[in-house]
């Protein structure tokens, strides 16, 4: 195992050194060679934003409920350094298939309007595998797949559930994402049985990035994609 690598996702851009889900977080997440970058979308008056929580407190100068605001209202705030929150228009644009986008769907309603547009950069260009959706939302999973069969998805979890990666097989999952601190060698091995891959959040240091090694998962997503590139 020691020679192994772990495919790096950059966790929301790299958010260890830019705002999280912003163009410069993807833009350094490019600079340091990440071959992924994950983000997170919601929609909002049927625009696709690039944000993480539900609530704009942490990572914004706005307060209150993102899906409360108008997008004219969220692409007034500050989303850090001076940063707009994006849309996933943008991040494509900004990406341009230097790296695969892992997309994280949140809120409701999303799963379709997230199908439409990957469709539209298919058609400009970008090949379906330059995608990875996972929510976890298994419904929304589960609706996005029936909608764009072809474009692989991943089953996020935080727990470790008693018939371990059955849950995403049953969701004709690619990946199961499960958190770092649910992991570990049975369940890694029954996700191998099933034919997936494993994709564990968040692992940013480096013990925890040689555990991963130990237990054998595909790979990883990091706040610091430096991290897991300097051990390949």
């Amino acid at each position: 195992m020691e020679g192994r690598s772990l495919l790096c996702f950059a966790h929301r851009g790299a958010r260890g050194h830019a705002p999280e889900n912003t163009l410069s977080a993807m833009r350094t997440a490019l600079e340091l060679g990440a071959p992924w970058v994950e983000i997170d979308v919601f929609l909002v008056d049927d625009e696709l934003v690039v944000f993480h929580d539900e609530r704009l407190e942490r990572t914004t100068n706005g307060n209150g409920l993102l899906q409360k605001k108008s997008f004219a209202e969220l692409r007034q705030l500050d989303a850090g350094n001076g940063e707009q929150i994006p849309t996933l228009d943008e991040v494509c644009a900004c990406i341009d298939r230097r790296a695969g986008i892992n997309i994280e769907l949140k809120g409701g309603g999303c799963a379709e309007a997230v199908a439409t547009a990957l469709e539209r950069w298919v058609a400009q260009g970008w090949n379906r595998d330059d995608f990875l959706v996972s929510s976890f939302d298994h419904r929304q999973l589960q609706q996005f797949h029936r909608l764009a069969p072809e474009v692989r998805i991943g089953a996020l979890h935080c727990s470790l559930p008693i018939d371990d990666a059955c849950f995403a097989e049953e969701l004709d999952a690619y990946s199961v994402h499960p958190s770092i601190e649910f992991v570990d060698e049975r369940f890694v091995a029954d996700a191998h049985r099933r034919g997936l891959k494993v994709y564990v959040y968040t692992v940013n240091y480096y013990d925890d990035i040689a555990r991963m090694v130990q237990l054998g998962v595909d790979g990883v997503f990091s706040d610091y994609p430096e991290r897991i590139l300097s051990k390949r």
